[in-house]
């Protein structure tokens, strides 16, 4: 079986860290989301298909022509035309019942693996708000009788989660399918014919779906994912730390002395931590950061080579690589009212749910010393702020 995994749309909606790679390269614990995906479908898949566009160059050069023994094939979608058009871009090169997916979600591998057992069927769970999602309505047989995109008096709590089973035959209802009013040929459309037909299915996950859909959604797919982190110390921890917990430490770590960890805590290679620091539950750091003196680092990803050198405090927030936060930089992640905190997305102001979110920063920002971060706020890449500078405002730069 193949698999037919989408990975070229632009993601507008998780900028600041998707203006420099696309989003299936964003990291979880450390491990693209891409990975991911194609560690979980190794088992029961001999090729995997990535439908490739906005920065398709940073996806081959992440993953090359395979990725753990598994063969990669790399098909340039010109125009994002939709995900059915997506998968049209590869009919030459399927010939059998297949799996077509999103490439920017997480799925419990054991999901994914059933799902390759099925044909015509839509993986799908069950959610307490269904609103924002593709509801599937089922017949008194089981069957998918139609799906309803975003309904606001959801007949079902059943959601489509981006994930399909097909044969061949999909590819004559695409290309018969008429354009959705957004000018796109949509999966949705053929999953309404097939359906139409009595010919398609719904598979209940078990395990965990972990949708990417803006910037915080990576704090809770990490948190969800560090449960899973196997802990290790595999570089050098000076004997006056204190680590308690799961904890990983990745080759050529160095924690020094009076630093204190609390698990579960990811630690990547060739990073310096402390002296007398403090990492948090949640705190992850990807490779090469640097977390120095006095600093408090809490439920936040520090992408690669992050440098948080002294004084700071990072809570509940995205760091992207290469950024420099200056000398008494403090992320603020609790508003005075307890109420959720909103952040601006695509220039329009929307609640994250979230009582607790920190700053979203891109690559290569670099703070002045005493900045002070509203919670929310989000940081371009390549930009910067003035020492002292309490920032209640995104800082933009055209793209």
């Amino acid at each position: 079986m193949k698999a037919i995994i989408m990975v070229a749309g632009k993601s507008t909606r998780t900028y600041p860290l998707t203006l420099t790679r696309p989003k299936p390269l964003l990291k979880v614990v450390n491990k693209p989301i891409l990975a991911w995906l194609l560690d979980a479908l190794r088992p029961v898949i001999d090729e995997a298909i990535l439908v490739v566009g906005y920065r398709g160059d940073m996806v081959r050069d992440a993953f090359g022509a395979a990725y753990n023994g598994l063969p990669l094939r790399y098909v340039e979608q010109t125009e994002q035309l939709g995900t059915g058009h997506a998968v049209l871009q590869c009919e030459a090169y399927v010939d059998g019942p297949f799996i077509a997916m999103n490439g920017d979600d997480l799925y419990a591998p054991e999901d994914l693996q059933a799902l390759a057992g099925t044909t015509n069927t839509a993986l799908a769970k069950r959610v307490a708000d269904p609103r924002q999602y593709g509801v599937l309505e089922l017949d008194d047989r089981g069957r998918v009788a139609r799906l309803v995109e975003k309904p606001q008096e959801p007949a079902s709590d059943l959601v489509s989660v981006g994930a399909y089973t097909f044969t061949p035959e999909v590819f004559d209802v695409l290309r018969k399918t008429k354009p959705s009013e957004r000018g796109e040929i949509e999966i949705t459309s053929a999953i309404h014919e097939l359906a139409s037909r009595g010919d398609f299915h719904a598979l209940t996950m078990a395990g965990y779906w972990l949708p990417v859909g803006y910037p915080w959604d990576l704090l809770a797919a990490n948190e969800q994912l560090l449960k899973k982190m196997t802990p290790a110390i595999e570089g050098s921890v000076h004997p006056r730390a204190e680590l308690s917990g799961p904890v990983h430490v990745g080759r050529d770590t160095v924690i020094r002395s009076g630093v204190v960890i609390d698990g579960p805590v990811y630690i990547g290679e060739g990073c310096t931590v402390g002296p007398n620091t403090w990492l948090r539950p949640g705190a992850t750091l990807y490779n090469g950061c640097r977390v120095g003196q006095s600093c408090e680092v809490k439920n936040s990803i520090l992408f690669d080579r992050c440098a948080i050198p002294h004084l700071s405090y990072v809570g509940d927030s995205i760091i992207g690589e290469h950024t420099n936060f200056g000398a008494g930089t403090i992320t603020a992640n609790t508003r005075h009212d307890g109420a959720t905190i909103k952040s601006m997305v695509k220039g329009e102001m929307i609640d994250t749910g979230r009582k607790k979110l920190g700053a979203i920063v891109g690559d290569n920002v670099h703070t002045g010393i005493k900045t002070s971060l509203y919670p929310g706020r989000k940081l371009w890449p390549g930009t910067c702020t003035r020492p002292g500078e309490a920032v209640a405002r995104d800082i933009e730069l055209s793209e």
